[in-house]
């Protein structure tokens, strides 16, 4: 893996802010508004669950950035698209970590918080990505890469992670 330009090491930070930064940081505080939730005698177990659950998200996300820039050469936006496929790092195991790490930050904060509000915001969040995927994503990939994206699908799934073969 080579070093990111700075040019994709900015616009990948840019990316983090806008994208992921809006989704599974400002628009959840929106939501609780950080208002904690009292879980009695099970507090410490799910509070612990809970950080689990934004550190892990937060760190895949983080890496699968830094992929996208170092061995990608671009950001996972669509309007700077990577010049090569991204396949290692978390993208060995699933090939949507980041929408799945946002996913467990949001899940974390539900949990956290104690929120019903945000786990229908979670659900949707769901929908949106999976629509995202299927509808533009995956063609885009299958345009742009062709059969080393064919390849890849065939040897790691979308959503469930696996162990590499």
């Amino acid at each position: 893996m080579s070093r990111p330009s700075g040019r994709d090491v900015v616009r990948n930070a840019i990316f983090i802010i806008v994208v992921p930064g809006v989704v599974g940081g400002l628009i959840p505080a929106l939501i609780t508004r950080y208002e904690s939730q009292d879980w009695g005698a099970w507090g410490l177990l799910i509070r612990v669950a809970a950080w689990l659950l934004i550190a892990l998200g937060a760190a895949v996300l983080l890496y699968g950035v830094w992929r996208f820039a170092a061995e990608g050469r671009g950001t996972p936006s669509p309007t700077a698209p990577t010049e090569q496929l991204v396949v290692a790092g978390p993208y060995r195991y699933v090939r949507n970590p980041m929408y799945l790490a946002v996913g467990a930050v949001i899940a974390g904060q539900a949990l956290l918080f104690g929120s019903v509000a945000l786990v229908a915001y979670l659900a949707v969040f769901i929908v949106a990505v999976v629509s995202f995927v299927k509808g533009y994503e995956e063609p885009t990939l299958r345009r742009t890469f062709g059969a080393e994206y064919e390849a890849y699908c065939q040897r790691v799934p979308a959503w469930v992670p696996h162990r590499p073969r």
